[in-house]
């Protein structure tokens, strides 16, 4: 029997409803499908520690009555079969007697990595893979990478004039794209699970860095580069409730315990020059569950990510004005040679208001 294409596409659409919800677990959706082709019940993942998207499917058909032996799930990401916040899904499909699987991708999670589907065949269950497989891995680009590189997926987000320019020379950037534009980038802020910027973008702007302007079911995760621990003690970066780590080189700082007093972690990753380890910070956030990290900040930072090779994604806002001299995207280089750039994949391109968004991908990185 052929999987219905709509139906997997019905599951997909119910996974991203999980964006922003489910972290650091995967945005998953399952539909309930009986032999005569009736919808019985569907969901997806909810808050991490809740039900995974297979639970939410068959309470939702317990709760229309209906009977779901002998149906067909279609699920976006293989049932987990480990005991992790919640208990396994392969298990509960097992028990409520569903009769055939398919299941768009395989779960990158070492812990799951086919043992699901290994326990639902044992069981007699029929289970196909493969149908919307690219979505799935699209819609869990972060998760995948946190499971396969050991890193979380780094997006670089930069509002730019058309010539290049994200401030004036004195590091004025208020606003350079419009209302439109903002409320977008939000709306990627809130998709990821951490936000991460550098002391120079806190010293000049004193950001929030959090979601306001679009919905959002969590507040992310933020994070901060400090090297020399200069965060000022009633800087806006600390809200009630959110966590907030900071990276820095100097771990006997005095400040320390002056930040850590007011709520933040302190994580402390000397590399060279007195400066942080970038490279070892993508690592410990994968270790702390960051499937996504956001990153807004300036040229400077961004250079240093651009320049160690740690950034995968590139989310440029441009705004139809030029400002002439100014500060750039990202200060790196110089190069010795043309064939020596960073070679990029354009992904999308889209106008929010009266400005473009344009989102381009480094060469080969989402290949893992």
């Amino acid at each position: 029997m052929n999987a219905d294409p709509t139906f997997v596409q019905q599951a997909l659409a119910l996974a991203r409803q999980a964006v922003g919800l489910s972290e650091p677990n995967p945005r998953v959706g399952c539909v309930l499908v009986g032999r005569d082709g009736q919808l019985l019940g569907q969901g997806h993942t909810q808050q991490a520690g809740g039900p995974h998207a297979e639970i939410m499917a068959l309470s939702d058909a317990a709760a229309l009555g209906h009977d779901v032996r002998g149906a067909t799930a279609y699920v976006t990401l293989e049932p987990c079969s480990h005991q992790g916040r919640t208990g396994p899904c392969c298990d509960a499909l097992v028990a409520a007697g569903i009769a055939r699987v398919v299941a768009s991708s395989q779960d990158p999670n070492p812990l799951v990595g086919g043992r699901g589907f290994e326990r639902m065949r044992a069981a007699g269950i029929e289970v196909e893979v493969g149908p919307g497989e690219a979505e799935t891995r699209a819609l869990n680009i972060g998760f995948f990478s946190r499971m396969l590189r050991g890193t979380p997926w780094v997006r670089l987000k930069i509002a730019a004039s058309l010539d290049g320019k994200t401030a004036l020379d004195d590091g004025r950037s208020q606003w350079i794209t419009g209302e439109a534009a903002r409320a977008d980038g939000h709306a990627w802020r809130a998709r990821a699970t951490a936000v991460l910027t550098g002391i120079g973008t806190v010293l000049q702007d004193d950001p929030r860095l959090d979601v306001r302007l679009a919905p959002a079911a969590r507040q992310p995760i933020l994070v901060l580069v400090d090297s020399r621990l200069e965060l000022p003690a009633d800087a806006r970066l600390f809200l009630p409730g959110r966590r907030l780590w900071i990276y820095c080189a100097a771990p006997d700082s005095p400040r320390r315990v002056e930040l850590e007093a007011r709520g933040a972690e302190v994580i402390a990753l000397p590399g060279p020059g007195g400066k942080v380890d970038l490279a070892a910070m993508l690592r410990d956030l994968a270790r702390r569950e960051v499937n996504e990290l956001h990153v807004e900040a300036g040229f400077k930072l961004n250079g240093s990510l651009v320049r160690e090779g740690l950034v995968d994604e590139f989310l440029v806002y441009l705004a139809p004005k030029l400002l002439g001299q100014g500060q750039g995207m990202a200060s790196f280089g110089p190069l010795a040679a043309l064939a020596d750039a960073l070679p990029l994949e354009f992904e999308t391109l889209d106008r929010v208001g009266p400005d473009l968004r344009l989102v381009a991908r480094v060469q080969g990185r989402s290949r893992f």
